[in-house]
This record gives C-alpha cells, sequence and structure tokens, in this order.
C-alpha cells in the first residue's frame, strides 16, 4: 500500500449519538479511519466499492452497517424494549458474540461490526477468493484480532458442522432476495441467535411471503425496522428475524436452488 496522503472521515459523534444512542471511542475512530484508507487503496486493484466519498462512506458503510445492529449496541438484542428476553448478550456483557457476514463483499458490514462490538468474533464469508484475499491483507495489516475470513458459497457453508448452527448473529446485506437471505443465515445460527437482513424499500406484502419461507426455515420475523439515513435521507429497512427451533436438514438447499426456487 503507498503512502500518499488520503482523505479523512468526518467527525460524526453527534449523529452516531443520536441516531444509534452510541459513540465511537478515540481508538474505533481511528480504526474506522484505517479501514477507509486501506479500502481506498485496495479499490484500484480489487474494485471493491464505488462508494469513496468521506461521507458517503461514512453513511452507506460505516453508520448503515452499524444501523442494522443498533439494538444490540444498545441493550443486546431486538426486543427487549417489548420486554422480551433474548440471547444476544450486550457490547459490555463479558459474553462473546460469534457473528457471520454473509457475502461480506468489501467487507461489510463485518468490519465496522468487528470494530464496534470489540467483544465479537466476527467471520467474514464469500465466495470470491480475491476479495477473502483482500479482507485478510486488511485484518492482518489493520490487526483485527477478532476477525477471521472464510471463502465458500453460503449453501454449502450452511452445511458444514463447524458453522452449522455456530453463530449467534448472521448479517446479511446485498445478497438477494430477502428470503434467499433467509435460507443462508437461519441454518447458521444457533437457537435463540438473530439474522439481521438490510434491505432499502419494503413492504407488508414482501413481509408476508417471507413468513413463510422463515417458517419453514426455524425462524420468526422479530421485527421490521423502517429508518431514514441521517445525511442523504434514504429510507431503508433491516429485518431482524430469530432462529426459534432447528432449521429441517435439507436447508440450505444445494448452491443455485435458493435463488432459482426461492421459498
Amino acid at each position: 500500500m503507498n503512502n500518499l496522503k488520503l482523505p479523512s472521515l468526518p467527525d460524526m459523534a453527534n449523529i452516531w449519538q443520536e441516531t444509534l444512542q452510541w459513540t465511537p471511542t478515540v481508538q474505533q475512530q481511528v480504526q474506522f479511519q484505517q479501514l477507509y484508507e486501506f479500502i481506498l487503496q485496495g479499490n484500484n486493484q480489487f474494485n471493491l466499492t464505488r462508494i469513496t466519498d468521506p461521507q458517503e462512506f461514512w453513511e452507506k458503510h460505516l453508520w448503515d452497517s452499524l444501523r442494522g445492529i443498533a439494538p444490540i449496541l444498545r441493550d443486546g438484542g431486538v426486543g427487549a424494549a417489548e420486554g422480551e428476553n433474548t440471547s444476544l448478550s450486550s457490547p459490555t456483557s463479558s459474553t462473546p458474540l460469534s457473528v457471520i457476514d454473509i457475502g461480506t463483499g468489501a467487507g461489510f458490514p463485518g468490519f465496522p461490526v468487528a470494530i464496534a462490538v470489540a467483544n465479537s468474533t466476527v467471520t467474514l464469508l464469500d465466495s470470491t477468493r480475491k476479495k477473502i484475499a483482500f479482507l485478510e491483507e486488511t485484518r492482518a495489516a489493520l490487526d483485527f484480532t477478532n476477525v477471521k475470513t472464510f471463502t465458500g458459497r453460503a449453501e454449502e457453508v450452511g452445511q458444514q458442522p463447524q458453522h452449522r448452527q455456530n453463530y449467534d448473529v448472521a448479517l446479511v446485506r446485498a445478497v438477494g432476495t430477502a428470503s434467499v437471505c433467509a435460507e443462508y443465515a437461519l441454518p447458521l445460527l444457533k437457537q435463540g441467535g438473530l439474522a439481521v437482513i438490510y434491505r432499502g424499500n419494503w413492504t407488508e406484502e414482501e413481509t408476508k411471503v417471507l413468513e413463510n419461507a422463515v417458517d419453514q426455515l426455524g425462524g420468526v420475523i422479530e421485527l421490521v425496522d423502517k429508518f431514514t439515513t441521517p445525511l442523504s435521507e434514504s429510507i431503508r429497512h433491516c429485518l431482524y428475524l430469530r432462529k426459534v427451533r432447528t432449521t429441517p436438514v435439507h436447508f440450505p438447499r444445494p448452491v443455485g436452488v435458493p435463488t432459482q426456487k426461492p421459498l
């Protein structure tokens, strides 16, 4: 990596606090900046992201990534505000969280989550070896000791004993339809675990369709969270799926089937 002077991310402490009730520490801000610089430099070789402007990167990669886990940052789990018990520990707890980022691409939302939730272990999963090689280089260069990388297809990884039913949280952003994301995520979760599916627009009709798929996979839709991004004021949604039963052994189906024949 070269030593050219690179742009700095904006200081958004007030917006972090107002929108997520969370503020990064000085060390976390440094790590966000290091991640930004490393991705900018790697972008020339790997075509990782079209989002390179500092403010846009902050909103669409950092803030958006952490908005999906806002309930975990705040109080340890979705549904806590309604008096429900959750199996997710809070970031201040001594119990570590095991997280998998499915189809991580350039490392989002996985890298920001690893920075923000220090007691987590985050596995970055992608089927493209070149991307995983870059993410491994990033992990080593920035000394992210709580990050692991793995090359594979979600349909195959979900059937592997070392991954199946092994994670507290599964994150899926910009990977197929919601039912496909659910089929990738729920087999990887422990009982009581949480899948977070990042979406743009979303409708009640889509929720009804997704309910059937999630039920087949041993889960329930716990929350559909609609929100507005703080800078561009775009409408986005996060879907929170709770694993309440063991996923049947034939899920996920073989490579390609979930996208060709969605539940």
